[in-house]
């Protein structure tokens, strides 16, 4: 629930339209653009502004205090932290921040693990990819540097395409979800819970310090005593895993 401190200017600015109490709501919430900024511009190219991220972010919270139901009881920073990050990537799209190249490469891998993990049903190793892409081991894991960038953008590019209001579907009111979402919800899960189970020791581990402890790659290079480059390429080989996973999901809803 929002703390009481908040609600008689969530109520002022809902309901009277105070354009003053929406302009302390915005103050407020400002330190989240920055949590939710410096965590989204771990491994970006350098020709990305940090301060061009801020204030696709700072739109972001201005969109999510404009379309918050405070009366809803749900938590807005969860709900806020959506919008800012759907905003920050969205700026990201429209820069076209990543060679297409780097993108198809994104794929090929992606569509490898897809594929020799349905067959084998179990973690392939780099090898075996490399076998399949044609490509040395040495070749991968520089493919896996080029690509770290595109990945950093978590999972929510595989699970939902449809933008930012597809994005918010987790913050729908569990009474209001019908049986087809409900299905749709419970295919997702099993999906996610079936590429988790495939990843290596390492991968879990890097996947649940970032997004769940939420450590920097720098902080859980510390921890598990491996340089950030070598997290940043198990966080890559995680997310395209995982990928794969969604994508075979994607499929099999698409059959029914």
């Amino acid at each position: 629930m929002i703390a009481t401190a908040n609600l008689d200017l969530w109520r002022a600015w809902k309901e009277e339209g105070d354009l003053e109490a929406k302009k302390r709501l915005i103050e407020q919430f400002l330190p989240l653009v920055d949590y939710v900024t410096n965590r989204m511009a771990i491994g970006l190219p350098k020709n990305v502004l940090k301060d061009d991220l801020a204030s696709n972010g700072v739109m972001g919270l201005i969109d999510a205090i404009e379309k918050f139901d405070y009366c809803r009881g749900l938590q807005f920073e969860t709900y806020a932290s959506w919008r800012i990050r759907g905003s920050i990537i969205d700026g990201l799209r429209q820069g076209d921040w990543v060679p297409r190249s780097v993108r198809e490469k994104a794929k090929r891998i992606e569509e490898a693990y897809q594929s020799l993990e349905q067959k084998y049903l179990r973690s392939v190793t780099d090898a075996e990819i490399s076998d399949y892409l044609n490509v040395s081991e040495k070749d991968f894991t520089n493919m896996l540097h080029e690509i770290a960038i595109t990945t950093v953008c978590s999972l929510e590019d595989p699970i939902r395409e449809e933008e930012s209001e597809t994005r918010l579907s987790l913050l729908i009111d569990e009474r209001a979800k019908n049986p087809d979402h409900k299905a749709h919800e419970f295919f997702l899960k099993d999906s996610l819970i079936s590429g988790i189970e495939k990843l290596t020791e390492k991968e879990r581990t890097v996947i649940s310090l970032f997004y769940y402890e939420e450590l920097s790659l720098s902080e859980i290079a510390e921890v598990m005593s491996l340089s950030p480059s070598r997290i940043s390429q198990l966080h890559s080989k995680a997310i395209l895993r995982l990928r794969g996973a969604l994508a075979k999901h994607k499929e099999q809803l698409l059959q029914h």
